[in-house]
C-alpha cells in the first residue's frame, strides 16, 4: 500500500511538470523567428548577405533608382528608370531639373527655358546658342541676351540629342547607365558586419554594414522573393538611395521629330 501511495504521488508530481515542459517548448515554438518564410539569407554571415545581393544586382534586367547623393560637385535627386540598353528619369540639382532619355547610345536631354538660359551657374551665360556677332556694345550685348532668352524659350520643354563629342554626354550619360551607378552606389567599405531586420517599401530586409557604425554604407537586403538590394545609405551621410522595381521591363521610345530640337553648340555644364 506504502508503494502505491509513493507511485501515486510521483505521477502527480511528474504529469504537471511534464505538461509544464511540454507548454513551455510550444510558447518556444511560436515564438517570432525572424528568419520564418523569408529566402533564407538572414542566416548567412554578412558578407555572404552581401555577395547574394551583389549576384542579384548583377542578373537583373532593369530596375528604378530613386534617392539622393552628395559629392564634391554638388547635391544630385535622381528618379531613373534603368535597364541594360538605355534608361529614363529625372536629375534634379541645385538650380534645375532636367530629364533625360538614352536609348543604345543616343542620349537625350529635356529641361525648362531657364536651363538653358542660366545654365547651372545661376547667373545670365552663353548657355542657349546665340546668333549675335562677335562686335561689342551694350546694343549688342542686349541684342545677344534677347537672341539667348528666344532660343531658350525654342528649347524649352523639347528633347535635345547630346552629340556624343560633347564634352557634357559622359558625364550625363553616367546617370543613365545602370551598371555603374549600381556598382559606384551598393558597394560596402571595410568589414562587413550584420545590423538589424527592418522593411523597406512593405518587404522585409537586413542590414548589412560596412563597419560597426556603418561608415563604409549601410545595405538593406531582401528578406523576400530574389535578395536584391532595396536601399543603400552611403557613409558620412552622402545620400540614400532606394532600389525597386528589380527586373521590370519597361519600354524606351525616342522622341518625336516635333519634340526635338537641335542645340547647336556645346550644352551648359550640368
Amino acid at each position: 500500500m506504502t508503494a502505491l501511495l509513493t507511485a501515486s504521488r510521483i505521477r502527480r508530481v511528474v504529469l504537471p511538470l511534464a505538461l509544464c515542459a511540454g507548454l513551455a517548448a510550444g510558447l518556444s515554438a511560436c515564438a517570432d523567428d525572424p528568419d520564418e518564410g523569408t529566402n533564407g539569407v538572414g542566416k548567412l554571415a554578412p558578407d555572404a548577405i552581401e555577395e547574394k545581393a551583389q549576384e542579384a544586382a548583377d542578373s537583373a534586367k532593369a530596375v528604378r533608382l530613386a534617392g539622393t547623393l552628395v559629392s564634391k560637385g554638388g547635391t544630385f535627386k535622381l528618379n531613373m528608370r534603368l535597364k541594360d540598353d538605355g534608361a529614363a528619369g529625372s536629375v534634379t540639382t541645385k538650380n534645375s531639373t532636367f530629364e533625360l532619355l538614352r536609348i543604345g547610345d543616343a542620349l537625350y536631354m529635356k529641361a525648362d527655358a531657364a536651363f538653358w538660359t542660366h545654365g547651372e551657374g545661376g547667373s545670365q551665360s552663353s548657355a542657349a546658342p546665340s546668333s549675335a556677332s562677335g562686335s561689342s556694345g551694350s546694343s549688342d550685348s542686349s541684342d545677344a541676351s534677347e537672341a539667348d532668352s528666344e532660343a531658350a524659350d525654342k528649347l524649352d520643354d523639347k528633347y535635345v540629342k547630346v552629340p556624343q563629342d560633347d564634352p557634357s554626354y559622359k558625364q550625363l550619360r553616367g546617370f543613365t547607365d545602370m551598371d555603374l551607378l549600381l556598382d559606384g552606389l551598393i558597394g560596402l567599405h571595410g568589414d562587413v558586419v550584420k545590423g538589424d531586420r527592418d522593411k523597406i517599401g512593405g518587404i522585409r530586409t537586413v542590414k548589412v554594414k560596412g563597419g560597426e557604425d556603418g561608415e563604409g554604407g549601410t545595405l538593406d537586403v531582401a528578406l523576400e522573393g530574389t535578395p536584391f538590394p532595396l536601399q543603400f545609405a552611403r557613409g558620412g551621410g552622402a545620400g540614400v538611395v532606394v532600389l525597386s522595381e528589380w527586373d521590370r521591363d519597361f519600354s524606351l521610345e525616342a522622341p518625336e521629330p516635333g519634340e526635338t530640337l537641335d542645340y547647336g553648340k556645346q550644352l551648359p555644364r550640368t
